[in-house]
């Protein structure tokens, strides 16, 4: 079997102390699951494939007996792309959802499946009560890898992925949404990590996971050292064409609006890694916190109370939130493996080679 590598696998030093799984996963309670779907060769016939996409599901909680409110933030650094629900995340500071990644062309039928899955999972609550499903759904373009245009994403491979969910070490590179994505013009896709924070002697985690299509070589920097000036080889775009999402968790307890300006570091997070936000990537960001477990207001009391964490607490979480967002990024790009296009057809969209990235390093001293 091929060893699957990190960032840290190569000796790459970034800062910061990491979770158990350094992935999102190491928030207590958070699952992860994908589908997968790489189907077919050659060249490209819209509706037939090749394909070469797929579905990543985040369960903040797990599968609970009830759904409970999410609280959560959201920003958009640069809005070309969509990520669903996000206009009540940003107007009641919450949301109940699976949250799902997966390819511009199958944002609907993810939508549709969630919602499904929500009526069957909380059947009880929907046939009681005057409750609606409001999914958080969120896309990247995959279009030069996969056959974006057949939607071959199904219900079916939406709910396998929510279904497959777990905790533990989390996949990267070519899996779920991810599998058909581009970073810094080498392959990209899915890539996660986490931080551990320390507040008046009670340890908290911070986990980002990233889908992660966006860049041009020229922008790339891995820790302060100008990588992509370097690396120059089988170069593809003349300009930016993709995006990210950007998705950190946290059991720190916070308001809303905290967590929409933990939300906006993701922003300084991506630009470590070199972008400037390009006009055509679709830059957007969600804060979710699994602290303040709480009934639905429907059923709820007029009056509620919520724990949360000082302001003047926030810098070491801000820091450790662009750790994990810049550090996601890199393992999604050094788990990645080359692929071929079809638009245009024939050329490959390459995997940052290990050994060459090693070298760059050392010429800045990042690695001894």
């Amino acid at each position: 079997m091929t060893k699957i590598y990190r960032a840290r696998d190569l000796g790459l030093p970034f800062p910061g102390e990491t979770g158990i799984y350094n992935a999102i996963t190491d928030v207590p309670g958070v699952e992860v699951g994908f589908t997968t779907i790489m189907e077919g060769e050659g060249v490209l016939k819209v509706g037939e494939g090749p394909v070469r996409t797929g579905v990543t599901a985040i369960l903040p909680r797990g599968i609970k007996d009830r759904m409970q409110p999410i609280w959560a933030g959201h920003y958009n650094l640069n809005g070309n792309g969509e990520m669903t629900g996000t206009h009540w995340i940003n107007d009641a500071g919450y949301f109940m959802s699976p949250i799902c990644l997966t390819n511009t062309h199958s944002v609907g039928i993810s939508h549709h499946a969630i919602t499904k899955w929500m009526i069957q999972n909380y059947k009880k609550q929907f046939h009681e009560e005057h409750l609606w499903a409001m999914p958080v759904v969120a896309e990247t373009y995959d279009g030069v890898l996969n056959d974006i245009n057949g939607q071959h994403v199904t219900v079916k491979h939406v709910l396998s992925a929510i279904q497959s969910a777990k905790s533990g070490p989390v996949s990267e590179g070519n899996v779920g949404g991810g599998t058909g994505m581009i970073c810094y013009e080498f392959k990209g896709g899915t890539g996660t990590s986490s931080r551990v924070v320390d507040i008046d002697g009670e340890i908290y985690h911070i986990g980002a996971l990233v889908q992660a299509n966006h860049g041009i070589r020229d922008w790339l920097t891995v820790l302060g050292v100008p990588v992509g000036k370097h690396l120059i080889a089988n170069q593809l775009l003349t300009e930016e064409q993709g995006s990210i999402i950007v998705i950190i968790g946290t059991d720190i307890p916070m308001l809303p609006n905290q967590l929409k300006r933990v939300a906006k570091r993701a922003a300084i997070g991506i630009g470590r890694n070199g972008t400037p936000g390009g006009n055509n990537s679709g830059d957007i960001f969600l804060a979710f916190s699994v602290a303040n477990e709480k009934e639905i207001p429907q059923v709820s009391k007029k009056k509620m109370n919520m724990e949360f964490i000082n302001d003047e607490a926030f810098d070491p979480i801000y820091e450790a939130v662009c750790q994990a967002v810049e550090e996601s990024v890199v393992n999604a790009m050094v788990a990645a493996e080359t692929m071929s296009t079809l638009k245009p057809y024939g050329k490959h969209v390459h995997a940052i080679d290990h050994e060459h990235l090693i070298e760059v390093m050392k010429k800045y001293n990042k690695i001894v």
